[in-house]
């Protein structure tokens, strides 16, 4: 007894207590604005004392394989997996004393456990609460929130990030027993209530996110794209208020049976962190900051560009393989000229250039709080020959990922600070007047200024004319001020060296308004229809959709009309010929196209139109018809603007106003020999191919 005595001690407990763990209720995740995203739903759990159990069957003279079938049935298992749980030995061969049996089971079936339990006077079948984790959006951030796994731990997402908050503590249920496993009068039972999880509230807005989901589905089905990213930050304290994955995948059943486990963590990754890309031209944005602040560039500086130019004995071209000829430095960033910004990447040097690259925070991980962060991959300054800094000056060699540009892009429109992107506002309580308790608010913001303000508002005013009339012309919307910036990359094969074929990515990175940036996206379609790919074309389509959706929800204003903002807002459409069609016929095309019409006479074929057929017009213009006398202008149409369209849409437009082309090259067209004048039917206009990577 004095040299045994502690553990004889620790034995005798074992073998007269009987414990159980009660489960705590796992945390809530809600937005900005309390509305739930993840919830746990109150259910009940299915324990085994097995000691006590052992004595009742046997007192009762049954056994378990008598009361297996019956508990199978009523809790949907299989008695031959209900079997083996009863009778589960450890390591030892020794019988266990308490296992689970089931979770998440709903109230009718506890019932019917315990009504089972009384009938045969068994003892050692506890219920007790336990909690279900509940996604009431489905799909909705899936990617961000993650989901729990079988015991309720976060396996991915913030449900992972934050699970030690979320998670909470088990309670336990202590009490003694004599040898028969019967609850004793006189003995101390203790019970330890369990401590719930606590909420974490996030950046995201339910709106914006619902504002990026929407855009996203949508852009996956119109370009046929693999994927597609969207991200919406508050650039001036790094706060995530959208981050929109598709395609993504339930939580509520995250686990596809007919899919390997591999291939569902694929499908549960968030690729706006792990995954990398080439980020084509919408990095020249860093290039040219680099440029500007080192002084090697001035605004009246002329670059001249061919189409080209040969660096260390290799011939580089620019998307426009003709040339865009003499440009000023606002020139280059709004034609997306990659000459002239292989010359900036010249005048900085590998040194200078990367400095910036790493100022702003490639390479290396944002901080974001949330897990399988990417690194991208940066050249070595040692390693960079003088085709490398050529190259990576206007967006290739280097990769980073979404997120990562994104934080980049925020120094530039919050005035030059670099600040962590983050997911959690803050982390709250209740108690038990449930009133609200916050224990912790995101503070890892890690602030540093990088660039000085007046150099980052000069730049934004450069980017906002890329919107306003350069190759984001498609992101417009009138009195906004967005700055933007459009890319187009071939991406990185995945089987060898070098570039797979007719695979690219497509972006557009805005802010808004330019002058003091209240809103940052960024959209990122990964593989899209390789005979449609352009970024200017496609990804500014959707970069305007997210901007106007946000900035009526947060009450932005334009210093436009009204009707300014809802003309641009207007798809263009190029005007139909209708010359020689029957009336009714030339109405009815025009309506497809979302156009008015208004006949000036009363004769029933149509003979002249204004405007001319070629015309680029916004959706609801008045298209005026003539039945009058043939005359002859009746012979000219406009050529339209169809940079960036593949052979087959260049020839179809221009068939259909009576004009033929000549190709030249392979790709899209990157150059056109007429546009936007008017010329007789009949007439051949030439277009340069070209695979672009803009």
């Amino acid at each position: 007894m004095i040299a045994k005595g502690k553990d004889y001690k620790g034995k005798a407990i074992l073998q007269w207590t009987s414990d159980v763990r009660i489960a705590p209720k796992r945390g809530r995740i809600l937005d900005r604005n309390g509305k739930e995203l993840a919830i746990s739903a109150n259910v009940f759990r299915v324990d085994l004392d097995l000691n006590s159990l052992r004595e009742t069957i046997k007192k009762n003279k049954l056994t378990m394989n008598d009361i297996a079938p019956e508990l199978a049935t009523i809790l949907g298992m299989k008695s031959s997996d209900v079997l083996p749980i009863l009778t589960r030995t450890n390591s030892k061969g020794k019988p266990i004393g308490a296992v689970i049996l089931k979770r998440r089971i709903d109230k009718t079936t506890s019932d019917k456990i315990n009504d089972y339990s009384k009938k045969l006077n068994l003892r050692g079948i506890v219920i007790t609460g336990d909690t279900q984790r509940y996604y009431p959006n489905n799909n909705f951030l899936a990617s961000v929130l993650g989901h729990t796994n079988s015991d309720g731990n976060g396996l991915t997402g913030v449900e992972l990030y934050y699970n030690k908050f979320l998670s909470g503590v088990p309670g336990i249920k202590l009490s003694e027993t004599d040898r028969k496993s019967e609850d004793l009068p006189y003995t101390i039972s203790d019970y330890t209530k369990p401590i719930d999880g606590k909420d974490v509230v996030l950046t995201i807005d339910e709106t914006i996110q619902y504002f990026c989901e929407k855009a996203a589905s949508q852009a996956m089905i119109d370009n046929k794209a693999a994927a597609v990213t969207i991200i919406a930050m508050n650039p001036k304290n790094g706060e995530i208020l959208g981050m929109a994955n598709k395609p993504d995948y339930n939580p509520n059943n995250p686990w596809d049976l007919s899919k390997s486990y591999d291939e569902n963590q694929k499908v549960w990754r968030n690729r706006a962190v792990s995954d990398t890309f080439e980020p084509g031209s919408i990095f020249k944005v860093f290039t040219a900051i680099a440029a500007m602040k080192e002084g090697v560039v001035k605004e009246t500086d002329k670059f001249t560009c061919t189409g080209s130019t040969v660096v260390a004995g290799r011939r580089i071209k620019c998307w426009k393989t003709t040339g865009h000829g003499v440009e000023s430095f606002v020139d280059i960033i709004k034609n997306s000229c990659n000459v002239g910004f292989m010359e900036l990447g010249r005048r900085l040097g590998p040194e200078k250039l990367n400095k910036y690259i790493s100022l702003f925070g490639f390479g290396k991980k944002t901080g974001i709080d949330l897990n399988g962060e990417a690194l991208g991959i940066i050249r070595k300054t040692k390693n960079m020959t003088a085709q490398d800094v050529a190259t990576t000056s206007f967006g290739q060699s280097n990769t980073l990922s979404c997120v990562q540009y994104l934080t980049g892009l925020n120094a530039i429109a919050n005035g030059g600070k670099l600040i962590t992107p983050h997911v959690m506002k803050e982390i709250v309580d209740y108690n038990d007047t449930n009133t609200k308790k916050v224990l912790q608010t995101y503070s890892n913001y890690n602030v540093r200024t990088i660039i000085d303000d007046k150099t980052t508002a000069k730049l934004r005013s450069y980017l906002e004319q890329v919107v306003e009339s350069g190759g984001g012309k498609k992101a417009y919307i009138a009195g906004y001020h967005i700055a933007g910036k459009t890319g187009t990359a071939q991406k990185i094969s995945t089987t060898g060296p070098g570039y797979a074929p007719q695979k690219y990515v497509s972006s557009f990175a805005g802010m808004a308004p330019a002058a003091d940036p209240q809103i940052t996206i960024l959209v990122n379609i990964d593989e899209p229809d390789p005979s449609n790919y352009y970024g200017g074309q496609i990804a500014t389509v959707v970069g305007k959709q997210v901007f106007d959706d946000i900035f009526n929800y947060l009450s932005i204003k334009s210093d436009a009309s009204n009707a300014e903002v809802n003309k641009s807002l207007l798809k263009d459409i190029i005007v139909p010929e209708l010359r020689g069609l029957k009336k009714a016929d030339a109405e009815k095309l025009l309506k497809e196209d979302n156009l008015k019409s208004k006949t000036s006479s009363d004769g029933d074929i149509i003979t002249d139109m204004t405007p001319k057929p070629g015309y680029t017009v916004k959706e609801g213009t008045d298209i005026i018809l003539r039945t009058d006398a043939l005359k002859e202008e009746s012979n000219v149409v406009v050529v339209p603007n169809i940079i960036g369209d593949s052979t087959e849409t260049a020839s179809k437009v221009l068939n259909s106003l009576g004009l033929k082309a000549k190709f030249i090259g392979s790709g899209l067209v990157s150059e056109q020999s007429i546009e936007g004048t008017e010329v007789k039917k009949g007439t051949t206009i030439t277009l340069h191919l070209d695979v672009i990577t803009d």
